[in-house]
């Protein structure tokens, strides 16, 4: 019988499940973006580069968070994050009533040994007044049993 290398039998996740991307509007200047890293992967520090479409809502990114040293078989000495990292972005011109399209370009690896190529992934935002409620369920459908 032939042994074969652990990383043979385990089947990795599709970037998309292994490296989450949402984004959504805490108000009408600031869009939280996140990305939820499934175990045993991690995206890389340098790697990472946000857009918004239309590029006249003027997206601003600040500097990306520390992440942990790693010595990368790839690229050498690189940083990298594990878990979760949430990055807020700053509008300087979006209006409210407008859907911003916020695309966050990423590389990521498992631990198994298989790195992904560049993914780019999107979500739209919706831009609401800063006083606007959540949205809320219709009322008129609530029974005496909700």
């Amino acid at each position: 019988m032939i042994a074969l290398p652990a990383f043979s039998q385990v089947n990795p996740l599709p970037p998309d499940r292994a490296f989450r991307f949402t984004a959504r509007a805490l108000n009408p200047q600031t869009i939280e973006a996140r990305f939820a890293i499934a175990d045993g992967y991690y995206l890389y520090r340098d790697k990472i580069r946000f857009t918004a479409q239309p590029v006249t809502a003027g997206l601003s990114v600040p500097p990306l968070p520390q992440g942990k040293p790693k010595e990368d078989p790839f690229f050498g000495r690189v940083e990298t994050y594990r878990g979760s990292l949430v990055v807020n972005l700053t509008l300087k011109d979006a209006a409210i009533g407008q859907n911003i399209v916020i695309q966050a370009e990423s590389q990521g690896c498992a631990d198994i040994g298989i790195c992904y190529p560049p993914q780019v992934q999107q979500a739209t935002v919706p831009i609401r007044a800063a006083n606007a409620a959540p949205a809320r369920p219709d009322e008129s459908r609530k029974s005496w049993f909700d």
